[in-house]
């Protein structure tokens, strides 16, 4: 794992020394951009608007356009604007975390204590345990601020980034059906699939195999084998359909296979 921040968690008056790891990675397929001719890659370069030419990223530099003039800033005057918030994770309060809506949830990085704060990581990281709450947390990173909540999993403490509340698009311009329009018998057949299809949570059970598919896809394209479309209708259930598509999911249950 790469290392992508270094400094430390505040928490009160004690300072943990840690560095963030990304706690991710992309599941799909790495598929390179060719040109539909000759097949040869797509490469994207950062040119100089004005005189066409490719610019080294060791000589581009961030700028501010203030009255048609680009005021530069370099690394040290981020620091400058907040040096704190650029070198620590701030814990703010405690919540309980079915209090925060899953749209605010956004990235997780993994933190890992320097030695020298070895003691006080495990300390937070059993107290978030015991308490049965998270820290809600500020930050830098990348010259932009953040929001985020702590959390252990495991031997870990899990940096959750979120959203702050102007981040999020107001819904009230959709057109969206109103409650009127459900029926009680429907209601309650509803009720009955979703009981019949609740059990335990297993993250495990989940794999993704579209990308298997895809990859299968791209091995029978590549030994001349073709491959057939299977259909997929988009129609959606006619209203008057409703109940006996209810009725029909219920006899009986079909669970669907982890996908």
């Amino acid at each position: 794992m790469r290392t992508i921040w270094t400094g430390a968690i505040g928490f009160g008056l004690v300072n943990i020394p840690v560095k963030l790891f990304s706690a991710t990675h992309e599941s799909r397929l790495d598929l390179d951009m060719l040109d539909k001719k000759d097949h040869s890659n797509i490469k994207f370069q950062r040119v100089n608007e004005k005189t066409g030419k490719e610019v080294a990223w060791e000589n581009i530099v961030k700028g501010y356009k203030v009255d048609d003039e680009y005021v530069i800033l370099d690394e040290k005057d981020f620091e400058k604007a907040n040096a704190k918030k650029t070198k620590t994770i701030e814990i703010l309060q405690f919540v309980m975390e079915d209090e925060i809506d899953s749209v605010y949830f956004e990235t997780p990085y993994y933190i890992q204590p320097d030695k020298s704060g070895a003691r006080a990581y495990a300390l937070l990281r059993e107290a978030l345990r015991k308490s049965k709450k998270v820290a809600v947390a500020n930050y830098v990173l990348r010259n932009k601020e953040a929001l985020a909540i702590l959390k252990p999993i495991g031997d870990v403490i899990v940096l959750n980034k979120i959203r702050f509340q102007e981040e999020i698009l107001d819904a009230d311009d959709l057109d969206l059906p109103a409650k009127s329009q459900i029926k009680e018998g429907e209601m309650k057949m509803a009720l009955t699939l979703i009981d019949q299809l609740t059990e335990k949570f297993d993250i495990s059970k989940y794999k993704d195999t579209y990308t298997t598919e895809l990859l299968k896809l791209i091995k029978a394209k590549a030994k001349g084998v073709a491959t057939k479309t299977k259909s997929v209708s988009a129609k959606p259930t006619a209203t008057k359909d409703l109940m006996a598509q209810l009725k029909a999911s219920l006899q009986p249950v079909r669970r669907t296979a982890a996908r």
